[in-house]
């Protein structure tokens, strides 16, 4: 019988519906593969997930480690980011941090009213740095609906659209995270403009598939809006999990929203002893 000194811990968040299982690393080394990842996001034997993060000790910021649910690496999560801050800021008792990743370093911020706020970095705008195959206009590219490439760590490919709910997703999505055009995958969203400075977005994630809500998505949708000239550079956007506020400023891409940490649980030894 597995005890509870056995068990590699986890805790369940989400934002906006946008779901996590985190690993705490910074006590006890965990070494995560793609097969682990895998059935960790299993949502019938495994506990499921958009993105699994892992929280690794940094030499003065805490690191943060992103995976998608098919065991490829996710170089941002911004709501995980969020969720994330807002547990290590509750536990510090801290209203600001900087986080680690892939992307760089983050500031995040307590916002009040159990907001959360993260900077994630300034866009990536130059093909090269997307990245796309080839040099091209990012504004509108030479696909059909002429969507806008953004990168925020990750890449992103925005299709404005008269109403984004009637957009079959499930097969636009697809269709474009393998696009050639994108040689590292992309993420797919559909926006539409409901409002001044606001905006309906649904989201495809590449490695992942239909999503509540996604706040690297979120950022370059707005950035890829305030390029084209359809809104200003601060923006509420509604999601299908709920809604953010994405600022584009000078010193980066200001997201803010709600965040929620759900449970927490074990994997037992057992359980990890039979993931391939």
């Amino acid at each position: 019988m597995n005890s509870f000194a056995d068990r590699l811990p986890f805790m369940k968040m989400h934002g906006l519906g946008n779901d996590f299982v985190v690993l705490d690393a910074r006590a006890r080394s965990v070494a995560v593969t793609p097969g682990l990842a895998r059935a960790i996001a299993d949502r019938h034997r495994g506990v499921g997930f958009d993105q699994l993060a892992v929280i690794e000790p940094g030499d003065v910021d805490t690191r943060l480690t992103f995976y998608n649910a098919d065991g490829s690496t996710a170089g941002a999560c911004g709501n995980a980011t969020r969720c994330i801050a807002r547990f290590l800021m509750d536990e510090g008792g801290l209203t600001s941090l900087r986080l680690i990743t892939e992307r760089g370093t983050l500031l995040a911020e307590d916002a009040g009213n159990r907001l959360t706020s993260v900077n994630m970095g300034q866009p990536q705008l130059d093909w090269r740095d997307i990245p796309l195959a080839g040099a091209m206009d990012t504004l509108e590219l030479p696909i059909d609906g002429a969507p806008t490439a953004t990168g925020m760590g990750n890449p992103h490919c925005t299709f404005f659209v008269e109403d984004a709910e009637a957009v079959d997703l499930a097969t636009l999505g697809p269709a474009h995270e393998h696009h050639p055009l994108y040689p590292q995958r992309t993420n797919v969203q559909v926006a539409s403009i409901t409002g001044p400075d606001h905006l309906r977005m649904r989201v495809w994630e590449r490695g992942v598939g239909l999503t509540l809500a996604s706040g690297s998505s979120s950022c370059a949708t707005a950035v890829a809006a305030a390029r084209r000239g359809l809104t200003g550079r601060r923006v509420t956007v509604d999601l299908d999990g709920g809604t953010l506020v994405v600022d584009w400023r000078a010193d980066g891409v200001w997201m803010t929203g709600p965040t929620a940490h759900v449970f927490d649980g074990g994997f037992t030894a057992d359980w990890l002893a039979g993931v391939s």
